[in-house]
């Protein structure tokens, strides 16, 4: 079935609730009546709801609210922010430098707002001390506590051990402040190149007496 609302001629009751084109109630007309003021507006009979009794009909230009409603939609889309569940892999014995780096990229997602998968892969004999995968996965989550809080606690999968964390923001802040940053970076070079322009400017002479 078509999603579209009937119009004009498509429109097969023998009366209608009117609505005029300002959102004013006409009341209950016959069809024949209702197509006649839509032809005298220039404008579609276009029913609005079509399971009441008698069907709601208002008049309106559908071409102009089936683009409006198109931009909308489209701006909403726009707009609109998915959460990522980004993935970090992390080794039980793993070293400072990487420990610093792979952090690194778990404070950025979160603050962009994205759910982290933490994953502690074991190998051979450390399958036998899964302390040390909670004990990293804790010292993680204390480490980046002001960013993030764990949303799903450590537990055993197989030979890796998952936590997932989730970020304070949401995900439309995190957006909108990076939009924010980003046009705040923008005023400032085109500030430091009004001021290198102006440095560069030549005096001018003083005039002769």
């Amino acid at each position: 079935m078509s999603a579209e609302p009937r119009i004009n001629d498509r429109i097969r009751v023998p009366e209608v609730r009117l609505v005029g084109p300002s959102g004013e109630q006409v009341g209950i007309v016959p069809l024949a009546k209702a197509l006649e003021l839509a032809q005298e507006y220039d404008l579609d009979l276009v029913e609005v709801a079509a399971n009441a009794r008698p069907p709601v009909c208002k008049l309106m230009d559908y071409g102009k609210f089936k683009y409006e409603s198109a931009m909308k939609a489209r701006e909403a889309r726009k707009n609109q922010a998915h959460t990522v569940i980004k993935e970090m892999k992390l080794r039980p014995k793993i070293d400072p430098h990487d420990y610093d780096t792979k952090k690194g990229h778990v404070v950025r997602f979160l603050k962009q707002g994205d759910k982290v998968k933490i994953t502690i892969m074991f190998r051979g004999r450390e399958q036998s001390r899964p302390e040390l995968g909670y004990r990293l996965l804790q010292r993680l989550a204390e480490d980046v506590q002001d960013l993030g809080f764990i949303e799903s606690n450590p537990k055993q999968d197989g030979r890796n051990m998952i936590m997932v964390l989730g970020p304070h923001k949401k995900k439309t802040e995190a957006m909108a402040e990076a939009r924010q940053a980003q046009e705040a970076r923008k005023a400032e070079r085109q500030g430091r190149a009004v001021g290198v322009s102006e440095q560069e400017a030549p005096a001018e002479e003083p005039a002769e007496a």
